[in-house]
């Protein structure tokens, strides 16, 4: 027997081509949900993009067939549109209605739906009902992509003198690292990569280096720097609550890399904030004023990076920073249909992105660019996604055995005593 599933029309604004994930069954589709694609069409961002793509979807079905009666897709699928006897439903009630006759007729149907009222209210009727796009979840609050380990005082011995280690029996992911530390006296310590292709632990050779003056200030940030400096890792994901430096380590090893070494040509920073979700066109000036109310934490950090450089005794940065054509703010809108090589690119709040905006970005990265995607999955605003279902946690978990990915998840807060005391009891 095969599943009957009922889905939501936020499955299908999170993604339009939901229908073609499904291995086997019946998928329902109520006409209240054809409906409220409608409303959702007209829209700039990218929730209308996708519900324009939905509508495409469903009328090229209804050239295969009768969507009343059914249509097969390629995955085997049979795709049909059903009616409520009763009429002005909203979707969510005129899914309900349909499992509850589909059961009363002995079926057993399953809603999908992102809508976490829907799945409680389904649950109360007695109604099965499962989030959609949880295929890979990785919690980055446990996957930090570093850990602790202890070892003997020969092996670190070996390890402070600039030589690698094997890796022994221990499962590590491609740039996974590691703070080694004595086993008797834990203040001896060491902070290690794991070098895939030799299956080695090898030393931090400058732990202590600095990008722009800006410098770790505890252990995650050490190993955050090291993967934005490393030019064989193209992908960096850095994840972690407020002020723990996300977004100013980011921004600090770009200019390193731009103005001291000469890697990339530019610095494309990225913020999907009003300006992915909606029009930017009701605010006045030009595309740079637009942008610079939700831009203002990049520029703050461009701020105080100058400040920090200005204090260096081998300054790197230009005197006109916040003018020069080398960094660019751009809203996410706009990267469809882009190239973009040699460039240091940094998506900020990327916690707010959807999978299909994470791969639309990223594939928009051309030869000799790196990009960074920073955000703390425990606050997002976007209503479409949530921890599990956002764009940054489910890239963390398809790129964590790639060797040109690394992933760092930043715990201590350093940006003031009383903001990690606020982030820690508000």
């Amino acid at each position: 027997m095969t599943q009957t599933y009922l889905i939501d029309t936020n499955v299908l604004l999170f993604d339009p081509q939901a229908l073609s994930h499904f291995q086997d069954g019946t998928l329902l589709v109520p006409l209240e949900v054809i409906e409220d694609l409608d409303k959702f069409k007209h829209g700039a961002d990218e929730t209308g993009r996708n519900a324009r793509n939905a509508a495409y979807l469903f009328d090229a079905l209804r050239k295969e067939g009768s969507l009343k009666d059914g249509v097969r897709l390629p995955n085997g699928c049979l795709v049909r549109v059903v009616t409520s006897r009763k009429i002005g439903l909203r979707s969510d009630q005129a899914i309900l209605a349909h499992a509850r006759k589909l059961k009363e007729d002995g079926g057993a149907p399953l809603i999908v739906t992102k809508s976490v009222n829907l799945r409680v209210k389904a649950d109360a009727l007695g109604l099965s009902a499962q989030d959609y796009g949880q295929d890979i979840f990785v919690d980055t609050e446990e996957q930090r992509g570093w850990r602790r380990m202890g070892f003997s005082r020969t092996r670190l011995a070996v390890l402070q003198e600039g030589r690698p280690v094997p890796a022994g029996k221990q499962d590590f992911f491609p740039n996974e690292y590691v703070f080694a530390v004595e086993k008797e006296h834990p203040k001896n310590a060491c902070c290690l990569k794991y070098q895939a292709k030799e299956h080695l632990l090898c030393p931090i050779v400058e732990p202590f280096r600095k990008a722009c003056g800006v410098g770790s200030l505890n252990v995650e940030q050490t190993f955050a720097l090291d993967a934005l400096l490393d030019p064989e890792i193209s992908l960096v994901t850095l994840a972690g609550r407020a002020g723990t430096g996300k977004t100013l380590l980011a921004i600090a090893a770009a200019l390193q890399q731009i103005f001291a070494e000469n890697r990339y040509d530019k610095l494309l920073v990225f913020r999907p904030t009003v300006a992915v979700s909606r029009d930017l066109g009701y605010l006045p000036g030009d595309l740079n004023e637009k942008m610079r109310p939700w831009m203002q934490p990049v520029y703050d950090a461009l701020e105080l990076i100058r400040s920090l450089d200005r204090k260096s005794p081998a300054r790197v940065l230009p005197n006109d920073l916040m003018n020069c054509p080398e960094i660019s703010v751009e809203p996410l809108t706009y990267i469809r249909g882009r190239s973009i090589p040699n460039q240091f690119i940094i998506i900020d709040e990327a916690q707010n992105l959807t999978p299909l905006e994470v791969k639309t970005a990223i594939t928009r990265v051309g030869h000799g660019s790196k990009i960074v995607l920073t955000g703390d999955p425990a606050q997002i605003d976007n209503p479409y996604v949530d921890s599990r279902s956002n764009g940054l946690t489910q890239l963390v978990g398809r790129f964590l055995g790639s060797p040109i990915a690394a992933h760092i998840t930043l715990v201590k807060g350093e940006r003031s005593e009383l903001a990690e005391t606020a982030s820690r009891l508000l």
